[in-house]
C-alpha cells in the first residue's frame, strides 16, 4: 500500500486509468487495471485519506456559466492582513482559485469575468478590499495546455517500474 508520501505502480496505474476513464466503478478500474474490486477500493479509499485524490467535483466551464474571460491577477497586501484578504477573495463568486505565492507579490489569484465591465468591476472589488496594496492584473487570451497530471505520473511509472513513487525522478 502506498505511504502518505508517494505512489506505487499499482496506484500509478489506477490513478492513470481514473484519469483516462473519470466515470469508472470500482469494478471497472479492477478489470482495467487486473485487481480485485476490493483491493481497488482500498486502495481508492487510501489515495483519499492520504491527499492523493482531491476532489470528486466535476470541472464546470465558466464559459459556459456566462463568464468568457480568465483572468489571473498578481496581488500585493498588506503582510499582517494576508490572512483577512484571502479570505475576502474568496467570498468573491468570481474568484476560483487563490494562491500564496513567493517573490514580489503576495497571492496569484485566478478569476473570471462575463466581459471587459465585468473585470473591471471585479478588479475594482479586490483593490477594494482592506488589506490590498496593488494588483496587476493579465487577461488570459487562450489555453496552451490544460491543468493535467497524467504525464507526470507516466514519468515516474517509466521511471522506476517496481519501486515506490514518492518524489521527482531522479
Amino acid at each position: 500500500m502506498p505511504s502518505g508520501d508517494g505512489i506505487d505502480e499499482t496506484d500509478a496505474r489506477l490513478l492513470l486509468a481514473l484519469i483516462d476513464h473519470p466515470r469508472s466503478t470500482t469494478v471497472a478500474l479492477a478489470d482495467q487495471i487486473g485487481l480485485s474490486r476490493n483491493t481497488v477500493q482500498a486502495r481508492l479509499a487510501k489515495l483519499e485519506e492520504g491527499g492523493g485524490l482531491e476532489s470528486f467535483e466535476r470541472r464546470v466551464s465558466p464559459r459556459r456559466l456566462g463568464y468568457p474571460l480568465t483572468v489571473f491577477a498578481a496581488v500585493q497586501v498588506v503582510q499582517r492582513m494576508l490572512d483577512e484578504v484571502a479570505e475576502a477573495l474568496a467570498g468573491i463568486p468570481e474568484v476560483l482559485q487563490v494562491y500564496s505565492v513567493s517573490g514580489p507579490t503576495d497571492l496569484l489569484v485566478q478569476a473570471v469575468a462575463a466581459d471587459a465591465d465585468d473585470l473591471y468591476r471585479i478588479a475594482g472589488m479586490m483593490l477594494a478590499l482592506p488589506g490590498v496594496e496593488r494588483t496587476t492584473t493579465s487577461l488570459v487570451t487562450r489555453e496552451i495546455v490544460a491543468y493535467r497530471t497524467a504525464p507526470l505520473i507516466r514519468r515516474q511509472l517509466h521511471a522506476h517500474p517496481h519501486r515506490p513513487l514518492t518524489g521527482p525522478p531522479e
